[in-house]
């Protein structure tokens, strides 16, 4: 059915009449709502919601003082990033930089069908200060309400849309649980995979299986360097844990040779030595070479080392080399060809190998659900998305 007919259907011949956000809402600064406490902590009930991204900030054992979302729903408005949230838990605040948003007459206006409008609006409406954007942007953006002056009929209208929107919500809802889930199943079996009991392995040091090198980047005064390159070049941004497919810097066969840059083979294991993801891994899919806050790790002996096997070992060192090491600036090359990595049952490389592949193909599997763009649940989660917004714009085409 055409988004045409469809809203034809819904409307009947009913008026639109388009109003103001600032009509058919009213809001607040939370701070009757603010959290005094900073004891947080996961065992508690009460959530402790701030600004950005994070927006769920800790657990709180306050119980005065509490906005009691679960018996009348809100919309948070993050005057920061103007994301909106719809919050029917709940809660405490942080900070006052948020804005609770409700229906300013229950009778004629849907908050959840207001929430779904906001959703399509634009995140960039900056206008002068951006700390109040609900007052100098949003509240001035119209919102469809269809047939205002019955609001019986305006609300059949307007759940009949919640209902449908509900219904594709609900389903990314629980493609996202359904991926956290497998991701925490994930890291339990790559744990329990990658744990040996005393006589299975034998520990050698990364120096000992390994080449480890570091990169380097060609100099930027050289245009002969850059432009026109092919050779994928990599920072150490690049390093997340996960296997790379691909490159958003290139440099040239010259720059490769006259820097420390050197090209790395398929299958070679980085790890970041510095900055924000410093100890965190990288698995290449592809040829490429990297700067010098990356160092590459292959093994010398295919054969008795599988690359894949010393990849998912790193990353599964992640959370114990973040806090065991969590005072160190900068990881060098020396103190990485001292980090002790399992080999199976060394005197039979045969059942070496067969254990490490076994290994990589359970945690292949794992991977390819969990981080998959193109296979496993993210690519599902991104279609469910795209088909939602496709429909929430269908819902809302409303004539002006």
């Amino acid at each position: 059915m055409s988004e045409v007919r469809f809203l034809e259907k819904l409307l009947d011949g009913a008026e639109v009449k388009w109003l103001p956000l600032e009509m058919v809402t009213k809001y607040e600064q939370p701070t009757k709502y603010l959290v005094k406490s900073k004891n947080y902590d996961d065992v508690y009930e009460t959530p402790v919601l701030t600004a950005g991204k994070t927006f769920i900030l800790g657990y709180t054992d306050e119980i005065n003082g509490i906005y009691e979302a679960s018996k009348n729903p809100v919309i948070i408005f993050d005057d920061f990033t103007t994301a909106n949230k719809w919050v029917d838990f709940d809660f405490k605040v942080k900070s006052s930089a948020m804005k609770m948003i409700t229906s300013s007459d229950d009778h004629k206006y849907s908050l959840k069908y207001i929430f779904y409008w906001i959703n399509r609006l634009p995140s960039n409406l900056i206008d002068g200060d951006h700390k109040r954007q609900w007052i100098s942007s949003f509240s001035k953006k119209l919102i469809p309400i269809p047939c205002p002056n019955d609001p019986e009929k305006s609300l059949a209208i307007q759940a009949e849309i919640v209902r449908i929107l509900d219904t594709f919500t609900e389903l990314t809802t629980e493609l996202t649980t359904e991926l956290t889930a497998r991701k925490k199943q994930y890291e339990y079996y790559r744990d329990k995979l990658l744990s040996f009991e005393e006589g299975e392995v034998e520990w050698k040091t990364l120096g000992e299986v390994c080449h480890i090198a570091s990169g380097g980047t060609p100099s930027k005064s050289k245009k002969e360097y850059w432009e026109n390159g092919d050779i994928p070049w990599l920072k150490s941004e690049s390093c997340n844990n996960k296997l790379v497919y691909s490159a958003s810097n290139f440099i040239t066969e010259v720059g490769l040779n006259n820097s420390s840059a050197k090209l790395l083979e398929k299958g070679t294991t980085l790890i970041a030595l510095v900055g924000a993801t410093i100890f965190k891994t990288a698995y290449l899919e592809f040829e490429a070479a990297t700067n010098q806050n990356i160092a590459s790790i292959k093994s010398k002996d295919s054969n008795v080392l599988m690359d894949k096997f010393v990849f998912y070992y790193l990353t599964n060192m992640y959370d114990i080399l973040k806090l065991k090491m969590r005072n160190y600036g900068m990881l060098n090359l020396t103190t990485l060809r001292q980090f002790k990595i399992p080999v199976p049952f060394p005197n039979d490389p045969e059942k070496s190998l067969a254990i490490q592949q076994e290994i990589v193909r359970i945690l292949d599997k794992f991977d390819t659900l969990t981080t998959s763009i193109t296979e496993g649940l993210p690519r599902e989660i991104e279609l469910r998305q795209k088909q939602y917004e496709y429909y929430r714009d269908l819902m809302f085409s409303f004539p002006k």
